[in-house]
């Protein structure tokens, strides 16, 4: 549907934006803004934020400010504040539901990253949030972890260390106050049986002290399974729109005439946190085709922030909305419902977004448990792991080889070794070490998985912090152990070779673990630089014909870094997370000595960098305040781009 279509499309569904306090109420009819029309009907009040990724304290600093209609900037941010304005959103209501759809938790903020997200969770239980969604970022770890540690407060190996941490109030992290819900997200294999409930009933008081009910159905986003930090094997995402009609049918056959849409998908409506025009991405395709039973669709996944009435596909307005990210937006929807058959009166549903600004007083206990978790998160950093005996840096040889690199490379192989993650019953075909390992050091596309350097201050050795080892590697995806053939393998190493925009030869170098050594010859023609006899793995020459188990991350494995030859892999075994795992090498070994050099030679003499390729420069951003990105994850974590709103 074209631009122009868009629009005359919601004018004809007879949507309408009136001015309100805090922003513009979007409203099914003129009359929904009328109070005395709601006489007689039960009022419900929803409640939704998304998206919080872990950001207690505040934004990043580019979602620190939003903007509205007419221009107006409103700085925001700090579930402290949002805390307040939730108090003063619920006053008086008598059926009131704050929700999310995903994305919570699995957030860059150091505190809750580092902290198995458990701040998180204390922060929303003190908030009151009644459910969720799962998000693509729940399953970060794995669906078992959402459920026993998130949902249940199940400990695992490293507790005290790594898990279950005392909260602000000095008590064990005892898990979630609320549950997570999915209906498309299935364990993979023939059965597809779910991974969490699809969805549920809440009960709204009624007059004469009768309950009516009302549903809410949960979509995670399509494809969670294979986003890099997502990356989950044992996992598949069915297609929404069949699971959205499916669970509306049967909460009607229930007798539920009132049912809300909570899905871990987005869209793009505008620029106007407040408002919303010109809708677009896949939410709203969906928006226009999901049953006419729903009767509002809250969206998350894409940051954007907006909101509106769109037709059902009989021609109903229904609230259509996105709260934003990173505690920046509340969104507040009314359904009025006749009290004797529960139905929704869609003629007088209206829908706001409400800035969660800072010009209100923070709530104080709320105050405390981010200052809290603040504080403890610092000391842990400062907890010593190890210790080191050589410096590593990234600097690259002309080989394009760097100790660093080395360092992670080596980390990898003894990674694909370790035993699942806690909680993690994805499929582990292979079993065991890899053959080898590959790790992007500049790749053309995204940033590489080393961070920083770990120089050396002094000759005798330095302790290694939980926070220097944390910063220095990983963006929070998995290592992944996968099958390809040696031909695959050849073609990879080949494609650290390809030509820019410009015509230039560029070089984007792999490191490989201390059992791999690799010749290249500089003057070959594309695609003969590299000869497999001149690759050894454990001694032996590689095999084109042959299978071997190649460790890697996520990103890597999946072509999202500028290697696509390794797309055709087969029979993928998740581990641990990157930022996790790294750690947990560090205190394995104890103390990191120096590792080997020369694991990449030049044949034919002397190495030109003209005929070896421009060597691509490393990441400029490499003194994060935490390994993670946010705005490029939020681009990078669907394998596609999508809008920054």
């Amino acid at each position: 549907m074209n631009r122009s279509g868009r629009r005359a499309f919601l004018t004809a569904a007879g949507a309408i934006g009136i001015r309100a306090v805090t922003g513009t109420a979007a409203a099914a009819t003129r009359t929904a803004l009328d109070a005395v029309s709601g006489a007689g009907y039960v009022d419900v009040q929803l409640l939704n934020i998304t998206d919080l990724h872990g950001y207690l304290g505040e934004p990043p600093a580019r979602d620190k400010v939003i903007t509205g209609a007419g221009g107006r900037t409103y700085t925001v941010g700090g579930v402290a504040y949002l805390a307040t304005h939730l108090e003063r959103l619920r006053a008086g209501r008598a059926n009131t539901f704050f929700f999310a759809p995903g994305d919570l938790f699995s957030g860059w903020e150091f505190p809750a990253f580092t902290l198995a997200d458990e701040p998180t969770v204390e922060a929303l239980n003190l908030l009151g949030l009644d459910f969720a969604t799962a998000g693509n970022h729940e399953f970060d770890r794995t669906p078992g972890f959402l459920v026993q540690h998130m949902e249940e407060g199940r400990p695992y190996v490293g507790e005290g260390s790594t898990n279950t941490f005392p909260d602000s109030r000095g008590r064990r992290f005892h898990g979630a106050d609320f549950r997570y819900y999915s209906a498309n997200a299935v364990a993979a294999g023939p059965a597809g049986e779910p991974v969490l409930p699809p969805y549920h009933v809440e009960w709204v008081r009624a007059p004469g002290g009768r309950q009516l009910p009302l549903g809410f159905i949960h979509l995670t986003a399509v494809g969670t399974e294979g986003f890099p930090n997502s990356f989950q094997p044992g996992l598949t995402t069915l297609d929404e729109l069949t699971a959205a009609n499916r669970c509306a049918a049967a909460l009607k056959a229930r007798g539920v005439n009132a049912i809300v849409l909570s899905m871990h998908d987005g869209a793009v409506a505008g620029s106007a946190f407040d408002s919303g025009t010109d809708p677009s991405g896949p939410a709203y395709d969906l928006a226009l085709r999901v049953s006419a039973d729903i009767d509002a669709i809250v969206t998350g996944h894409w940051h954007c922030a907006f909101t509106m009435m769109l037709p059902d596909p009989a021609g109903r307005p229904r609230p259509f909305v996105e709260a934003g990210c990173h505690g920046q937006i509340v969104n507040e929807i009314t359904l009025r419902l006749d009290p004797d058959t529960g139905s929704v009166v869609r003629e007088l549903t209206t829908s706001t977004n409400h800035p969660n600004t800072r010009d209100v007083a923070p709530d104080p206990a709320m105050s405390r448990l981010v200052d809290y978790w603040k504080g403890y998160a610092a000391r842990h950093a400062a907890t010593t792991i190890g210790r080191q005996r050589a410096p590593f840096r990234r600097a690259l040889s002309p080989a394009g080889e760097s100790t660093m690199g080395n360092l992670v490379a080596d980390w990898a192989l003894w990674a694909s070794a370790q035993p699942a993650d806690s909680f993690d019953t994805s499929p582990r075909p292979g079993g065991g070490r890899a053959d080898l390992a590959l790790i992007a050091l500049a790749p053309r596309t995204g940033r590489s998985v080393i961070n920083t350097d770990l120089p050396l201050a002094s000759a005798t050795g330095e302790p290694v912090s939980f926070e220097r080892a944390w910063r220095a590697v990983g963006y929070g995806s998995p290592l992944v152990t996968a099958t390809v053939s040696g031909g695959q393998l050849h073609d990879a190493l080949e494609q650290q070779w390809a030509l820019d925009g410009s015509g230039t030869l560029t070089y984007a170098p792999l490191a490989v673990s201390d059992n791999v050594r690799y010749a290249f010859d500089p003057a070959g023609a594309a695609g003969h630089r590299v000869a497999p006899a001149d690759v050894l793995i454990d001694g032996s020459a590689l095999r084109p014909d042959a299978t071997y188990r190649v460790v890697t991350t996520s990103y890597t494995l999946t072509g999202q870094d500028g290697y696509p030859a390794l797309g055709g892999f087969r029979d993928p075994a998740r581990h641990r997370r990157d930022t996790d795992s790294f750690v947990a090498f560090v205190a394995a070994r104890g103390t990191l000595e120096a590792v080997s050099t020369g694991r990449v030679s030049v044949k034919r003499g002397r190495l030109s960098a003209g005929a070896a390729g421009r060597l691509l420069p490393l990441d400029a951003v490499s003194l994060l305040p935490a390994p993670v990105a946010a705005a490029e994850d939020a681009a990078r974590d669907t394998g596609r781009q999508r809008p920054v709103c």
